[in-house]
């Protein structure tokens, strides 16, 4: 397993660099890299976490396989079918980079909730709502809740994206988009639940990125993955609790512990902490999609 900060490391020079992915500009294409980079609080460590950018694109190059019946912006995972120079990096960009087609972008996060927790818990703490729906009296942290909602939020270039209410997602995009959008998300999760729910893995959020693509709705960027979902073990959940995740929160935990402000320089971390959120990233891949995680093996 080799671990990858940067393109840049590889004489290549994105278009693009975001928190985890490099892309690059291809026309009507893009070519798509999840490196091994890690945030928290908004703020990317120095050093990497190995193969999390594997397991972030392995797990939604699987989902998208489920998902066969939505279109979506990929067109190739194959190093060797990459342009070039791309397609002389198998062994850096292989099982982490995508080559997709443009899509037109909605601004809107599909967030979709089956469980109370993070940003919706904080809001039904204060009044009793998210994004606009009024939840029952007496729900605990974690709790599911009586049906998976729709509860959109914007899609922010700097900071935190914020919740916003159906009507604003219908004012945003109109009647016919938002109806589509909200319709699939739920259909969606609800498919990557009832996937998830044998291998003893609760999905209790995500949020999916849809855009046109020759007219059509398409599933675009990063799909039920750690990063854009919340993952808890099935043994582990006690309602009332705040349940483990399978995502950066060994991380966050230890950033915690620190007399660190939360704004750059990042602390060095040690790498103890580094291998077991590694290893966290790993578990959920191996447990949702072991065949998948067995393919991409050498990646990993």
């Amino acid at each position: 397993m080799s671990a990858l900060r940067s393109t840049t490391e590889l004489g290549l020079s994105p278009d693009y660099t975001g928190k985890v992915r490099d892309m690059f500009d291809l026309g009507d294409r893009y070519l798509i890299v999840a490196t091994d980079r890690i945030s928290a609080f908004d703020v990317i460590m120095d050093e990497v976490v190995p193969g999390r950018g594997v397991v972030l694109n392995v797990m939604t190059l699987a989902w998208l396989a489920r998902f066969a019946d939505v279109p979506n912006h990929l067109i190739s995972a194959d190093v060797g079918s990459f342009p070039a120079p791309f397609d002389r990096f198998d062994a850096e960009l292989g099982g982490r980079s995508v080559l997709v087609r443009k899509a037109e972008r909605f601004p809107v996060e599909c967030v979709v909730r089956g469980y109370i927790a993070g940003s919706g818990w904080k809001s039904y703490q204060k009044d009793g709502t998210v994004c606009g729906y009024q939840l029952p009296d007496g729900l605990r942290l974690a709790d599911r809740l009586p049906e998976a909602l729709f509860t959109p939020s914007t899609k922010a270039e700097e900071g935190h994206d914020e919740n916003i209410t159906y009507e604003e997602v219908v004012a945003l995009i109109g009647t016919e988009y938002a109806v589509a959008l909200r319709d699939l998300s739920l259909r969606l999760y609800g498919a990557g639940a009832e996937h998830a729910e044998p291998h003893g893995v609760i999905l209790a959020d995500t949020k999916f990125e849809f855009g046109l693509i020759d007219g059509q709705i398409a599933l675009i960027d990063e799909v039920l993955t750690p990063d854009s979902s919340r993952f808890w073990p099935t043994q582990q959940y006690i309602p009332g609790e705040e349940p483990p995740s399978w995502d950066k929160q060994i991380l966050r935990n230890h950033l915690e512990t620190l007399d660190w402000n939360k704004e750059p320089p990042p602390p060095e971390l040690p790498s103890e902490v580094l291998a077991r959120t590694s290893r966290r990233y790993h578990e959920v891949l191996e447990i949702l999609f072991p065949a998948e995680a067995a393919r991409w093996q050498k990646y990993l």
